[in-house]
């Protein structure tokens, strides 16, 4: 279990999930200030997208790999 939480906190470290955080922490302030522009909006967008579209097919491969592997 220790590894697990190791390994999860190491992933966090990325780039790509630094990036998507610190997006998320200035979203959230704009948000509380009233100040969100829509061209912030965009490029948050895309970024969240991007981030939970490669978190999906990480599962997807990790199951299709899984399946392959068993039968």
């Amino acid at each position: 279990m220790n590894q697990t939480i190791i390994k999860r906190l190491g992933n966090l470290l990325s780039v790509k999930s630094l990036v998507t955080l610190t997006l998320t922490a200035v979203f959230a302030y704009m948000a509380v200030a009233g100040t969100i522009s829509q061209d912030f909006m965009t490029v948050y967008a895309v970024v969240i997208a991007f981030y939970f579209g490669t978190q999906s097919q990480k599962v997807q491969d990790s199951l299709d790999g899984k399946k392959n592997d068993n039968g």
